[in-house]
C-alpha cells in the first residue's frame, strides 16, 4: 500500500477483499485518510461495481458513533475463464471472481497436436461453458490457462518443455486471446499462463492452508514437478524454473524425454511407472492409467507406486531441508497410500528432525480441479492488485 494518507482506490479495494478493513472507519483507521476523501475514492468502487454494500448489517465502528455499514467485494461482476492441460488431457471452467466454479467441461486434448489446435479447440470449449453457464462473453474479465511445462511469467512462453513438443517460446497468450474472441464474440481479454504444479500449489493453498507461509506442492503424473507458495506468492526463481524437480538426476540409466538419463521423471513419474507395468503384461501407457490400477489394488502397480515415492521422498528430503515448508502435498496420478507412505519412508529417514518437525505431508484436497482454481485465482489477484485497479478505473472513466 502507498503511504499512509496516500492510499488509493485500488488499496482500499484490497483491504476490503482481504478483510483487514471492511467498514469506512476501519479504512479511515488504517490508511490516515479523512472521512470525505475516503467516500471519493470508494464511490470510484461502487460506480465501477466492484464494491457492494455487505447483507449482514451495521457493525460497531472502531472510530465510535453510529454504527457502520459493512462493506463487500462484489465478485458478481465478472467471471474468469480458466483451463488446465495435462499431455492428453484438459480440463476447463467459468469460475466467479471469489473461486466458485459455475461450469466445468474435461476431455482429451493432446499436447502434441501443437499449440495452435489445442489452443483453438480451448476457445470452443470457453464459448460452451459461458453458454452453460448462462454468462456473456462481455462478462469475461481475463483467462487463466495451466500448462505442464516451465514458464516465463513475463511472457507467458514456456521454455525448452520437456513434454510439450512444438510450443517452446510459442505466443499463447495471443493464440489463445485469439480464440477467445473468435470463437465466443467477446472482446479482447487479459491471459495469464503458469507451470500446472505452480498453479496447483496456488489454488490449494488459498483455499485450505491459507494461513502456511511456506507451501509445497510436488505434482506426480505423466511427468514430475513442484510448485512453491511463500508468503501467498507463488516462488518461480528468475526465469520460471523454480520447482522443476522432475529433471535432478537420481543416477538411474533410464531415458527420460528431456533427452538426458537418470531424470526423476524417468523413473518415478507415473509415465514411468505405467511403462514398467507394461512390461510385465499389465495393459497401463499413462499416469491415469496406473491411477486406475491403484484405485483397483492392483498388487505390481502398488509396489510399483511405493517405490516410486522412495525415490521422490529422497529428492524431497533436500526440498525440505531447504525450504523449511510447513506442508508438503502430494498430486497428480500417483497421490495416493503406496506412493505417500514410501515418499514419507525415505523422506523422514534423510531429512533432518528439524526440518520435519512442523511438517504437514498431505494429499491434494482439491484434486483435478486444484489447477483451475489456481489459475482464476491468479488472474483475479493479477486484475485486482492496487496498481492494475487505478489503471482499469481511469479506463473505464470512474
Amino acid at each position: 500500500m502507498t503511504g499512509r494518507g496516500q492510499a488509493s482506490s485500488g488499496d482500499l479495494l484490497e483491504l476490503v477483499r482481504s478483510g483487514r478493513a471492511t467498514t469506512r472507519g476501519a479504512l479511515q483507521q488504517v490508511t490516515g485518510l479523512s472521512r470525505a476523501t475516503v467516500g471519493q475514492r470508494l464511490d470510484r468502487l461502487f460506480r465501477a461495481g466492484w464494491l457492494r454494500e455487505g447483507a449482514g448489517g451495521p457493525v460497531d465502528s472502531p472510530l465510535g458513533g453510529r454504527p457502520s455499514i459493512t462493506l463487500e467485494f462484489d465478485d458478481e461482476h465478472a467471471v474468469v475463464l480458466a483451463a488446465d492441460l495435462d499431455t492428453r488431457h484438459a480440463r476447463a471452467a467459468v469460475l466467479t471472481l471469489t473461486g466458485e466454479l459455475l461450469a466445468e467441461r474435461s476431455g482429451t486434448l493432446v499436447i502434441e497436436d501443437g499449440p495452435d489446435a489445442v489452443l483453438g479447440e480451448l476457445g470452443g470449449w470457453f464459448a460452451e461453458l459461458l453458454e452453460k453457464a448462462g454468462r456473456a462473453a462481455g462478462s469475461v474479465c481475463g483467462i487463466g490457462l495451466a500448462v505442464p511445462g516451465p514458464v516465463d511469467s513475463e511472457t507467458g512462453r514456456v521454455v525448452q518443455p520437456p513434454i510439450m513438443p512444438g510450443w517452446d517460446g510459442y505466443d499463447i497468450r495471443g493464440r489463445l486471446g485469439r480464440a477467445f474472441v473468435e470463437r465466443t464474440g467477446g472482446a479482447a481479454v487479459p491471459v495469464l499462463v503458469d507451470n500446472d504444479a505452480n498453479l496447483m500449489a496456488y489454488g490449494e493453498q488459498r483455499t485450505g492452508y491459507a494461513d502456511c507461509s511456506a507451501f509445497v506442492l510436488v505434482k506426480v503424473s505423466t511427468g514430475i514437478g513442484a510448485g512453491v507458495v511463500v508468503d501467498g506468492s507463488i516462488f518461480r526463481g528468475i526465469d520460471g524454473g523454480a520447482g522443476d524437480i522432475g529433471h535432478i538426476r537420481v543416477g538411474a540409466e533410464a531415458l527420460c524425454r528431456c533427452g538426458s538419463y537418470g531424470c526423476l521423471a524417468a523413473v518415478a513419474s507415473g509415465g514411468a511407472v505405467a511403462r514398467r507395468l507394461a512390461e510385465t503384461g499389465v495393459p497401463a501407457a499413462s499416469g491415469s492409467d496406473v491411477r486406475g490400477l491403484l484405485a483397483a489394488g492392483h498388487p505390481e502397480a502398488v509396489g510399483l507406486a511405493r517405490e516410486a515415492g522412495r525415490l521422490v521422498g529422497d529428492v524431497l528430503a533436500t526440498v525440505v531441508t531447504l525450504l523449511n515448508p510447513g506442508v508438503l502435498m502430494i498430486a497428480g496420478d500417483l497421490a495416493g497410500t503406496p506412493f505417500l507412505t514410501g515418499v514419507r519412508e525415505l523422506l523422514y529417514q534423510r531429512a533432518l528432525p528439524r526440518s520435519t518437525a512442523h511438517l504437514d505431508v498431505v494429499t491434494s484436497r482439491l484434486g483435478e480441479r486444484a489447477g483451475l482454481v489456481g489459475a482464476g485465482a491468479l488472474v483475479v489477484e493479477y486484475l485486482y492488485a492496487p496498481e492494475r485497479v487505478e489503471e482499469r478505473l481511469l479506463a473505464m472513466g470512474v
